[in-house]
Order: C-alpha cells, then sequence, then structure tokens
C-alpha cells in the first residue's frame, strides 16, 4: 500500500498538485516498480500492458488506483469499468517524460529561444506510440495548472500539469486530443483562486467573440521558394517599394482569407503595388481595434480562416509578385481577462509599475521589456511571422510609446531610468534584439518603424547604436504635406515651407511616406475631402499630390480607398465605396495611380538612391515661384528624372527653368493629361534645354510632370 501522504493524494486527485507526474505514472518501490492513475468513479481499473498481460489496479485514494510489480512494467493502457457497465480505455498520459527539453527550458529562462513557438502551447505529437497533444505554458508565479478543453469536459482535474522547476515552465501530454481541439489553461494563483486564461503561444484561436484556443497543426507546402530566393539577394532599400495598406476585414467585407487571394492579386496587380501592408491580423477580440489590441500573438484571426488559409493568401501573393508586409503591435496589448493580462495572478507579461507597465490613453498594459522570457516571448514572435508565414516586413506600431517612458504621461505620472533620463532602455534594447535578429535570419525582409519623434537613430544599424530598422514612417512630411494640401491654392504661396521643410531632413533616416489608415478616420474625412475646391479641383489636387508624394525621396503608403478618391471617411464596420468606380472620373484617378506605379517602377531615379542625398537635388532658378516645387532625382548610372509641381490653380506657361542636364527630357507623367480627367496642358511629350541646361516650359494648373532625361543623351 502506497506511503504517499494524504495530503499530496488530495492534492493530485483534485488536480492541485504542481508535479502530479511525481505521484501518477510508473515509478520505482522498493525493489519492484508501482502503476498509479487517476480514474475517479471507477468500479474497476486494469492496466493492459504491452506483453499482453493485464493487472489489477487497487483504489488507494481519491480515485486514484495502484498496482505493484516486480518488473517495469514498460507501455500500457489503462482500462476503466464504471458502475453503468461503460468501459474506457486509453493511454495514460502521466507516464510519459516532459515533452520539453532542458536545453529548451535553459533558453527559455536566458531569453534566448529563437523558436519559442516550437516548444510552448499545444503541438500534436506522438509519444512512445501515443499520438496526442502537448500542452506546455510559462506562469511561474501559479500554484499549479491543469489543461481544460473539449476532451475533458471542461474539467481539469485529471489533466494536471508539471512544474519544470525554476523555469516556470508547466507541461502535460494528453492522449488522444488532436487538431480542432478547443482548450485553455486553468490557474491556480497565489490567491488560492483558479483563473482561466487562452494560451498566449496558441496559434489558432476561436472565432471571436469565443476565446478559446484551439489545438492546429500546418499541413501546408508554400511553393513561392523563387521569391524567398529573390528577396534574399535583394535589399528593399534599393528597390521600389510601393505599398497598398488594406484593412482585410473592410476591403472587400466577407471575403476569407483563400476568398481574398484572388481578389487581391487581381486589384493590387491592376494597380501596380509592389507590396500590400496588411493591418495586423493577430488574433483580437475587439473588431474595432482593427487588430491594433493583440490577444494572440502567435495566432492569425480566425475570423478569416485558419493558419494555412492565411499561409495559402500570402503564398498566392508571391506567386503573384506582391510582397506582404504585415503590422505588429509590441507596445501593448489588452486588459481582457481571458488573454495576458495578470496571466498566472500577477503581473507577468506587463511591467509590474503602472508607471511603466499601463497605457492610460489607450485602456492597456505595456510589455516588461526588461524581463528575458516577455522579450523573448516578442523576438521570437516576430521571427515566427517570419518563418512560418513567409511575411516580407513587419511594421511596428507605436514605436514613439516604446521609447520613452513619459510618452502621454503628466508629472509624476512616469519613472525615470537609471540615468534620470526619459529614454525605456529596455525597451530601446529589445527592439535593437528583434531588429538585428530578424535581418540575421531572414535577409531581405524590411522592419518597419511607425515611430513619430525625432528619436535619433531609428535606421541606423544596431553596430553603431541605432534602433536597426529598415524604415521609418515619415509622419512629419505627413502632417506638413496634409497641412498644405489642404490649403485653398490662393493662399498656398504663403506656406511654401511646409512642402519644402521635408528636404531638410529626408535622408536623415531611412524614410517611407505614408497616408495610412490614421490620415482617414476619427473625424479627419477622406484624403479626397481634405482637397479644396469643386469636385474637379478635389481630383487634380489628387493627382497631384500623389504625383508629389512619389516623386518625393523615400518609399510611399497609400491605405485602400485613396486611389480612387474615395469621399467618405474609412470605416471599419463597411466596405469600401467600391460604387465610386463607376464615376468616369474617379476611375480616372484610379488609373492615374496605376500609371504612378507603372512609372515608378521603370525609372530607377525615383527609387533607386531614395536616401542618398547626392541623388538628390532641389530646383528653382532662374524664376523662384512659391507654388512651384522642383527637384532632381538621379539613379546609379546618371539617369535623371525633374519633378516639378505647380500647386496654384493657374497654369503657367513659358515657366523657366534650369535643368540640371542639356538635351532632351521626355514627359514621362503629367497629371493633367486628359486621360486622367486633367485639362490636357502640358508639352507635347518633352522639353528640350538650351546647351546650359535651361528650358521653358509649361506647367498644368494644380499638376506635376515628371521630365526623364537618359544619361548620355
Amino acid at each position: 500500500m502506497s506511503t504517499l501522504p494524504p495530503a499530496i493524494l488530495d492534492a493530485v486527485a483534485n488536480g492541485a498538485h504542481h508535479d502530479p507526474h511525481s505521484v501518477l505514472g510508473v515509478h520505482r518501490s522498493g525493489d519492484g516498480w508501482v502503476i498509479r492513475t487517476r480514474r475517479p468513479l471507477a468500479r474497476e481499473v486494469v492496466a493492459e500492458l504491452e506483453t499482453g498481460e493485464s493487472v489489477a489496479l487497487s483504489h488507494l485514494h481519491g480515485g486514484i488506483w495502484e498496482a505493484a510489480g516486480a518488473a517495469h512494467p514498460g507501455r500500457y493502457t489503462v482500462r476503466a469499468t464504471y458502475d453503468s457497465g461503460d468501459e474506457h480505455s486509453s493511454d495514460d498520459g502521466y507516464r510519459h517524460p516532459p515533452s520539453i527539453g532542458e536545453l529548451d527550458l535553459h533558453l527559455i529562462s536566458e531569453g534566448r529561444h529563437e523558436e519559442l513557438w516550437r516548444v510552448l502551447g499545444a503541438h500534436v505529437r506522438e509519444m512512445d506510440g501515443t499520438y496526442g497533444t502537448a500542452f506546455t505554458v510559462w506562469a511561474p508565479d501559479a500554484r499549479a495548472v491543469r489543461v481544460i478543453g473539449d476532451f475533458n469536459g471542461w474539467d481539469g482535474t485529471g489533466s494536471a500539469m508539471r512544474s519544470m522547476g525554476g523555469s516556470g515552465v508547466w507541461e502535460v501530454f494528453v492522449p488522444g486530443v488532436g487538431v480542432g481541439t478547443r482548450y485553455k489553461f486553468e490557474i491556480l494563483t497565489r490567491a488560492s483562486a483558479w483563473i482561466e486564461k487562452a494560451d498566449p503561444m496558441a496559434r489558432l484561436a476561436e472565432v471571436p467573440p469565443a476565446t478559446a484556443s484551439v489545438v492546429t497543426d500546418s499541413a501546408y507546402a508554400w511553393a513561392d521558394d523563387a521569391w524567398i530566393d529573390e528577396r534574399a539577394r535583394t535589399a528593399p532599400l534599393d528597390r521600389p517599394l510601393s505599398i497598398y495598406e488594406l484593412h482585410l476585414g473592410s476591403w472587400k467585407p466577407g471575403l476569407s482569407y483563400r476568398d481574398a487571394a484572388d481578389e487581391i492579386i487581381a486589384y493590387v496587380g491592376a494597380q501596380g503595388f509592389t507590396h500590400v501592408e496588411f493591418l495586423p491580423l493577430s488574433e483580437h477580440p475587439f473588431g474595432g481595434s482593427w487588430g491594433y489590441q493583440v490577444s494572440g500573438y502567435y495566432a492569425p484571426t480566425s475570423r478569416f480562416g485558419d493558419p494555412d488559409d492565411l499561409r495559402y493568401l500570402i503564398d498566392r501573393l508571391h506567386q503573384a509578385g506582391i510582397g506582404v508586409i504585415m503590422d505588429w503591435v509590441p507596445g501593448h496589448f489588452p486588459k481582457d481577462d481571458f488573454a495576458l493580462a495578470r496571466f498566472d495572478g500577477e503581473a507577468l507579461y506587463e511591467h509590474p509599475d503602472p508607471r511603466r507597465g499601463e497605457h492610460k490613453d489607450w485602456g492597456t498594459l505595456i510589455f516588461d521589456y526588461g524581463r528575458n522570457e516577455v522579450r523573448n516571448f516578442l523576438v521570437a514572435n516576430a521571427l515566427y511571422w517570419f518563418e512560418e508565414f513567409h511575411v516580407d516586413g513587419l511594421r511596428v506600431d507605436a514605436v514613439a510609446s516604446m521609447l520613452y517612458l513619459d510618452y502621454s504621461r503628466n508629472d509624476g505620472e512616469w519613472a525615470p531610468n537609471q540615468f534620470g533620463g526619459r529614454e525605456n532602455l529596455e525597451a530601446i534594447r529589445f527592439l535593437q534584439e528583434v531588429n538585428a535578429t530578424s535581418y540575421k535570419r531572414y535577409p531581405g525582409i524590411a522592419m518597419i518603424a511607425e515611430e513619430s519623434t525625432s528619436f535619433p537613430g531609428v535606421t541606423a544599424p544596431t553596430s553603431h547604436a541605432g534602433l536597426g530598422f529598415g524604415f521609418k514612417w515619415n509622419m512629419g512630411w505627413m502632417n506638413d504635406s496634409l497641412q498644405y494640401i489642404a490649403r485653398d491654392p490662393m493662399y498656398r504661396s504663403h506656406h511654401e515651407g511646409e512642402l519644402s521643410f521635408s528636404f531638410v531632413y529626408a535622408f536623415s533616416e531611412n524614410f517611407i511616406l505614408p497616408i495610412s489608415h490614421d490620415e482617414v478616420v476619427h473625424g479627419k474625412g477622406s484624403l479626397f475631402g481634405r482637397m479644396p475646391g469643386d469636385h474637379w479641383q478635389k481630383l487634380a489636387n489628387m493627382r497631384a499630390f500623389l504625383a508629389y508624394m512619389w516623386g518625393h525621396p523615400g518609399k510611399q503608403l497609400l491605405f485602400m480607398g485613396q486611389e480612387f478618391g474615395q469621399m467618405s471617411e474609412w470605416s471599419e464596420s463597411r466596405g469600401l465605396d467600391w460604387w465610386m468606380l463607376d464615376q468616369p472620373s474617379h476611375h480616372q484617378l484610379w488609373d492615374f495611380v496605376a500609371e504612378l506605379n507603372r512609372v515608378y517602377k521603370e525609372h530607377a531615379p525615383l527609387w533607386s538612391r531614395d536616401h542618398d542625398a547626392a541623388a538628390f537635388s532641389r530646383l528653382g532658378s532662374p524664376a523662384w515661384n512659391p507654388n512651384v516645387l522642383s527637384f532632381a532625382r538621379r539613379d546609379h548610372h546618371g539617369n535623371t528624372i525633374a519633378v516639378v509641381c505647380n500647386f496654384s490653380g493657374v497654369p503657367l506657361g513659358d515657366f523657366p527653368l534650369d535643368l540640371p542636364e542639356a538635351g532632351t527630357w521626355t514627359e514621362i507623367l503629367n497629371s493633367d493629361a486628359e486621360a486622367f480627367g486633367g485639362s490636357g496642358q502640358g508639352n507635347f511629350g518633352s522639353v528640350t534645354t538650351d546647351s546650359r541646361g535651361a528650358a521653358s516650359l509649361t506647367v498644368p494648373p494644380l499638376g506635376v510632370l515628371w521630365l526623364h532625361h537618359r544619361a548620355g543623351s
């Protein structure tokens, strides 16, 4: 008879012991071995050995049964008979060794496990001839942890997990559990309360508002090797990058990941954008957050299908020559009870000091970037999207809120760093690590910062103490240019500096020029709605603004709907106003954006030296006009493009302009062309200078010209 104390047996029987495997399963006892299993309410329990022998077990305590033998029993199954006459036979999960190894536990504790998703979470696997699911979770403050789900009637007393010691990791293998099983973790806190939590490492979740995690396994076979190989050989810094930002739920409502593939390929392909950027696709409970309040960092939202469906979408886009960028949100997470907040009853993923651990403006929590395991959770998550979903870039949301301890805080609401400064040193180290690690493992990808301050070195390499991003959104350009373009052309001459100031700092970082979702919500109206004048003038202003944007140093991003001049403000709760493409003037704007992308990709001066000040020069002589903004761009081979913008409402005939090369300049783009709804004023396809480069141009009203000079011509 067992000599185990009744308190231990009670804890195991109730699923509240930190190490149920020390009691259940197979153990040496004296000169022999003992089998113990938990089968409450059974009338009879038998262990059926691999040899064919059956061993009867005796009831010990609280539904725990045991049998002693001289030899190790080897593999066995447990058959339990109940008073109803029902029999249940299954493998005993507690006979199996841990499903996670010592090296993995060491790397987790050190914050250096770059493939964390392969060892934590729920993984279908075979252990000693038995198929089931290994569940693993990090919960260092828990007194006990158990798995609840479909397979046990959401009663976890028989599925208690074992503590793996100081790592804070808990583990159990549950035989017979497979793909599609819903589950959560039930955690006994220090305060003796049982709380239910979704799996932080779940790779699939229920469709919101349901909140359970779901066991999944991928069977997807990728077919984008050519794309990935080409990506690894090139750098996006020196390639065309024209991004179409898209909120999948409201682009065309009702599309699944798979349905969206053909639709996006046809539409974005016709428009000529090089990349699609999806607003966050990680699981999130509240659709109105647009995905920016994430509850499942490793789970693509199940609103549109399962993870392999998203793989299919990205694979198809790659095969069609379209890159994929995804928004990523390591800056904060929501307070929902089922998710990361106070995960094991204590502040775990969030910083314990509310001065560092809470965004009061947003009602969210801030990660504890200084904790090894939390930093590892986030770094591995970035790598997960590159490795498992082949994304080509991550646009990192709200970087400024991570960099500054006093971000959106009043005096007394924040605590300085160890040197008395306002910089969040732990967050800076995290960003440097995630960028350096991502670029090391996945050459050719892009890490993009949404950073709204003048923090130095955002796109400088980490080897030079920079943050290590590949690109930074140019929020200053966005604010200044939108302010300028909203003005009546009659008054723009007094505000030329709003448009030209960006040239002062255009090469201080590797910039992307964004007209993003944030600029067409919350009462800001649409881009079209900001334009002054009547309908024709609004469209002319749109074309001029976009041609100036595409010609400006830096890559560019445009949020969906602006390419055809949607008049209403965007809302995530409804689709775009696609009917507007039936209006000829708006379809002409759509045609113009397609032409912008076509010409942009064909002419290297517009992208090959985007971040090289030596490849850029302002033009203006001999007759400066505050409504005319002109500049030249050069590629590596001496080809040049001049961008001439007239933001006044009147045409400028015989306008004198000194171009940087003498000879013939081809008019490769005219935003005032009749084909795009303009008045048709221009230069009959080309401009010829005198021997000194002086030219006389016709610059259309609210119009932009791109003039191309080929090297040596």
